[in-house]
């Protein structure tokens, strides 16, 4: 049967139905997947069994695969392949983490700020696509803000001051709100900030839309206060409910983002006390080729 594309919200996430992800999908499905995720921005594909290099296979269709943050951080070794991010409350070992775990600390409360993946990259992130292996009884949801309907629903005024401003992005300011400054030489090299604009337009389909994350730390000829007063405006426009999707996992659920205009968050769950075991596969935004060049001294495509 051909995919079904179902919309879950009007005009935000949708659930695409009667694709197995597993095998190579025939043209005319992954021409309706590439329009649906233009139009949607999150897509959910239900009841998937997929090895690593099967959620590997199907992520590449949407660009290069990026490679694990945790390749920047040399103390910790790798519970999966280098090209997924592990999006788990798991060691190395696939053991439940200690409370005093150095990624808990990095990982959890990060994953529960909004934000988008790879800004802090050049070249930034395209496409996230989550896959869900197994989930805690209670908690662990994930929510979606639509950053082109917060666009269109911004003040005039607001929207006059946001053209034109670019930020800093990086791991070091998000980790930093958390009171996270445990990074070595290495590591805050390699985490160095990119400057990204704070609007921009999808070649795509011409839409406009915020590029916010927590990863901001300074926009350019803004104080600090005059930044953190900005991004909380927008932020906390960009969060309303009627901007927001949120899904709540079943084993076997791909959900796939845009990150060029969408933020994220993970919410709570007793994660000493049940695994979840999620591995993100993130592809690279090949249009952002002008980024790559302009942060080029940054290091951030190392990993």
């Amino acid at each position: 049967m051909a995919a079904t594309v179902v919309p879950i919200t009007a005009t935000f996430a949708a659930e695409v139905g009667e694709l197995d992800l597993s095998s190579p999908l025939a043209s005319a499905d992954l021409e309706a997947v590439r329009a649906a995720f233009l139009d949607y921005a999150v897509l959910v594909f239900p009841a998937q069994q997929l090895t690593a290099d099967e959620h590997l296979a199907f992520a590449s269709n949407f660009g290069p695969l990026e490679r694990t943050v945790q390749l920047a951080m040399n103390s910790e070794r790798l519970r999966v392949r280098e090209e997924l991010a592990d999006v788990a409350n798991l060691d190395a070992d696939g053991r439940l983490w200690k409370k005093e775990s150095r990624m808990r600390a990095f990982q959890l409360l990060g994953n529960q700020l909004w934000h988008t993946d790879s800004s802090f990259k050049a070249p930034s992130g395209y496409a996230s696509l989550l896959y869900a292996r197994s989930i805690p009884p209670v908690g662990g949801h994930t929510e979606f803000a639509d950053l082109r309907a917060a666009y269109d629903a911004l003040p005039d005024s607001l929207r006059k001051r946001v053209h034109g401003l670019r930020a800093e992005h990086s791991l070091l300011y998000s980790r930093g709100k958390l009171g996270f400054s445990d990074f070595s030489e290495a590591e805050r090299a390699a985490f160095a900030p990119v400057v990204r604009p704070l609007v921009r337009t999808l070649p795509q389909s011409g839409r406009t839309t915020l590029y916010i994350a927590s990863h901001i730390g300074r926009i350019q000829g803004l104080s600090d206060a005059e930044t953190m007063a900005l991004m909380t405006e927008l932020t906390a426009h960009a969060t309303q409910r009627q901007f927001v999707y949120t899904h709540r996992w079943r084993i076997g659920d791909v959900v796939m983002w845009d990150n060029r205009c969408t933020m994220h968050r993970g919410r709570p769950y007793d994660d000493l006390r049940w695994p979840r075991d999620m591995q993100r596969a993130t592809t690279s935004d090949a249009a952002d080729a002008f980024g790559a060049l302009e942060n080029a001294s940054a290091g951030a495509a190392d990993y």
